[in-house]
Formats: C-alpha cells, sequence, structure tokens
C-alpha cells in the first residue's frame, strides 16, 4: 500500500449540502468530519458560522459554496457572498463559474468573475477552488477555464458541483491536470462514493475530492489498512 488512512482522510471534503439536510445532519455531519479528521466540511453557506465553532481546534477546515449550483449569481453577489461566508468563519470557498458566460465564450467576464472571488478570499488566506461543471462544457471551454485559473491564482480547479447532469471523469482529471500549472490543485467531485475510485482519482494527480459517502470510504481503507 502506498497510502495511510491519514492520506485519503486529508483528501476529503465531507459535503453537507444537500437541500433537505436539516440543522441536526448538518451538526452530525460535522462530528462525523471531526471524527474521521478529513481536510474539511463544504457546509450550506448559512450554516458557515456555527459550523466554525463546532470545527474550532479539530484540525478540519471550514468550507462553503458560492454562486452555487449553477454560478449564475452577478459578480458582485459572489463577492458578496465570499465576505459573508470569510466573516462567518470559512477557510475554504468552492465557487461555480458562470456556466452560461462560458459556453458564450465570454472569457473576459469569466476571468474577471473568477479573479474577483479568488482576490476576496485570498485577501483572508483562504482556500478558493474553483468549479467548472463539466458535464456542461466542451473540452476546450475546460482547458481555457484550467488557464484562467492559473493566470488568477486559484487553488484549485474542481470537476463539478454534485448536482448536474454527471460527474468526475478520469479523461476530465486528467486534462486538467495537464492544463493546470503545478500550483494548482484538482478536486474530484460528483460520484466518487468508494475508496477504489478515491484511489483512482489519486493515480492521476487529484488531492481533494468532495464526498459524502465519507464514513464508507474511510472505513473501507481502515479494513484494507488493517
Amino acid at each position: 500500500m502506498d497510502y495511510k488512512l491519514s492520506d485519503i482522510a486529508k483528501m476529503i471534503d465531507h459535503s453537507l449540502l444537500h437541500p433537505k439536510m436539516t440543522d441536526n445532519e448538518l451538526i452530525e455531519g460535522c462530528k462525523i468530519a471531526i471524527k474521521y479528521d478529513v481536510a474539511s466540511v463544504c457546509i450550506k453557506p448559512y450554516y458557515v458560522k456555527e459550523t466554525a465553532s463546532i470545527l474550532n481546534g479539530s484540525g478540519v477546515k471550514t468550507g462553503t459554496t458560492i454562486g452555487f449550483p449553477h454560478g449564475g449569481h452577478s459578480t458582485a453577489i459572489k463577492v458578496i457572498e465570499s465576505e459573508q461566508a470569510l466573516a462567518d468563519g470559512a477557510e475554504e470557498l468552492d465557487m461555480v463559474v458562470n456556466i452560461g458566460k462560458v459556453l458564450s465564450l465570454d472569457w473576459d467576464y469569466v476571468f474577471d468573475d473568477i479573479k474577483a472571488v479568488v482576490e476576496t478570499g485570498h485577501s483572508s488566506d483562504a482556500i478558493v477552488k474553483v468549479i467548472f461543471e463539466n458535464c456542461y462544457l466542451q473540452d476546450d471551454h475546460k482547458i481555457k477555464l484550467c488557464e484562467i485559473c492559473g493566470m488568477v491564482g486559484a487553488d484549485f480547479v474542481k470537476t463539478s458541483t454534485g448536482y448536474g447532469d454527471g460527474g468526475a471523469t478520469i479523461e476530465d482529471l486528467k486534462l486538467m491536470r495537464r492544463y493546470s500549472p503545478p500550483t494548482v490543485q484538482v478536486k474530484a467531485a460528483g460520484g466518487i462514493r468508494t475508496l477504489d475510485q478515491t484511489l483512482e482519482v489519486r493515480m492521476v494527480g487529484v488531492t481533494r475530492i468532495g464526498a459524502t459517502r465519507t464514513v464508507d470510504i474511510l472505513e473501507e481503507c481502515k479494513k484494507r489498512l488493517g
């Protein structure tokens, strides 16, 4: 084995974004994240302050979404949303590109939109991940987005919200790793439900995954490692 339990746990952003999740379910999700010492919790925006309090001192970071799930918010609103999240204690921001603008090839708008959130996040030393929603895009779009994310200094490029028509694919992950500079990491989200899938994406250079099946993945990891 070329990995430890902690290696896999620290790849996981434990996703708590389903619209039907109650406050109690969010609290329980945070407790799971602490128990398994994952990288972060990605929580619904209204619950960031409470999550930051729960996770305080645990080593698990508080993350949330910006412009979720379709990226259609104005840039000004994305910035305000980012500022509020940071004020509430968020340390990681997962923003959605304006998908319609990408498909319209309005690259100046897309550049400025991503740059504004990245600069806002970095002003508070937060990590910013940029969600492409690859299922709606062609390879040329994905490549251009990787280039833009490199230019504006994003921390991660990310495949999906988990709420589009498809999730992470190995082909997309290889493409994103190939066309992103070394300073930009790759996050796989959407459909990563097993340890084998986690190990597969890790082999192509993925350093984070978005997961709802955190317990299943890490319990299987414990089992295999003995």
